[in-house]
């Protein structure tokens, strides 16, 4: 019966919203205390159509990888707020996978690292990119030298889109080595 109620639903509801309901229901159980103890309100109809007023919506491409699907990104103050998918792309015709799905909690997360840190005794510290910089280059240098450029190797990954790529590959050539792979082989 469950089955036949999922499959139901996800036919009148796009896949998105379905997750979205599928994942309040399974919290449902621990936060029900919390909703009513009085610290949460019903959102007021203009809140429900419009939670950032005066935000700006972009209509933009989703910078996972190259397929190039369409965003319709929401921007307020110049910070990403939300994002829905462009129903109306010619290339993701209204859908997205979930890395660009996810894409906005990237952005916005706080445990992203967002500048060169070093770990010294034990701790992790920021450093300054200058620093960061002159330290890979003096770490690659050395291996270079000491074992040949075939000693290391340059890994990609599914983040970057082609010209980043391009650029990536074009730099193991110039450092020496064909040494190059994909994440996603591993």
């Amino acid at each position: 019966m469950q089955e036949n109620t999922t499959r139901v639903l996800a036919h009148k509801v796009g896949r998105r919203s379905f997750l979205k309901m599928a994942a309040v229901a399974g919290a449902f159980g621990a936060t029900s205390a919390f909703a009513s103890s009085g610290a949460t309100r019903q959102a007021t109809e203009e809140e429900v159509k419009n939670p950032f007023p005066g935000s700006k919506k972009v209509k933009t491409i989703c910078t996972s990888c190259s397929v190039g699907c369409g965003i319709i990104a929401e921007v307020q103050n110049g910070v990403w707020v939300r994002q829905e998918v462009a129903q109306d792309h010619p290339v993701s015709l209204g859908g997205h996978c979930s890395k660009g799905a996810g894409m906005i909690d990237l952005v916005r997360s706080e445990t992203r690292v967002k500048y060169p840190m070093v770990k010294q005794n034990g701790k992790w510290q920021r450093i300054s990119w200058d620093q960061a910089l002159d330290q890979i280059a003096k770490k690659l240098g050395d291996l270079r030298e000491k074992d040949g450029p075939d000693s290391v190797q340059f890994l990609g990954s599914a983040k970057i889109g082609n010209e980043q790529a391009y650029y990536f590959r074009k730099f193991a050539a110039f450092f020496g080595t064909n040494n190059t792979d994909h994440q996603a082989r591993i």
